[in-house]
């Protein structure tokens, strides 16, 4: 798909493309189980020991399975779009947490060939004040991006390499249509 041409040069396409973690269904596997096992008190549990203990033992599972669950359910793939308006970041099956950056925000985009959840302490949505952000869901390449801010934001995604390249054009495009 592509979107009208700029004057006598035409706009680059939009870019699509994922990343995805099998690994990730392991600790979801685990959280259901938490779940599981808060239920299986509320409804079994032994009354011996008196209720409060008894239900704190199914809230602790309960919030604990659903936390690990959703926690981990949400980076189990991430879909990025990068069109005119900006790169936009999507985690998990409903899309959440999310991340949109404007086009106009955007100083440069740089491949990274290796972006590894130990370098930037697990998987998921990441912050470490010297290396910026990132939504980290596999080992691998991803798109490094500077903003305007000077923040930087990075993302893993299968075929980061074109990623970049559509980013560069709008960021190029955008240059030569606000320089002339």
């Amino acid at each position: 798909m592509t979107d009208a041409p700029q004057g006598d040069v035409a706009a680059p396409q939009v870019w699509t493309g994922r990343a995805s973690n099998r690994m990730q269904w392991l600790p979801a596997a685990a959280g259901a189980a938490c779940m599981a096992l808060g239920i299986e008190l509320a409804v079994d549990g032994p009354y011996a020991s008196g209720l409060a203990p008894l239900v704190m033992s199914v809230v602790g599972c309960v919030a604990v399975g659903l936390l690990v669950l959703f926690g981990t359910v949400a980076f189990t793939h991430v879909r990025v779009t990068v069109d005119r308006e900006g790169l936009d970041v999507r985690c998990g099956h409903i899309g959440v947490p999310r991340r949109h950056i404007p086009m106009d925000q955007v100083s440069s985009a740089a491949l990274e060939p290796l972006v590894s959840p130990r370098t930037w302490g697990g998987w998921g949505y990441r912050w470490r004040p010297e290396m910026g952000t990132a939504v980290v869901v596999r080992r691998g390449p991803g798109v490094v991006l500077v903003l305007g801010t000077g923040h930087v934001f990075t993302v893993t995604v299968d075929d980061a390499e074109g990623a970049v390249q559509a980013i560069r054009q709008w960021v190029g495009l955008r240059s030569r249509s606000a320089g002339g």
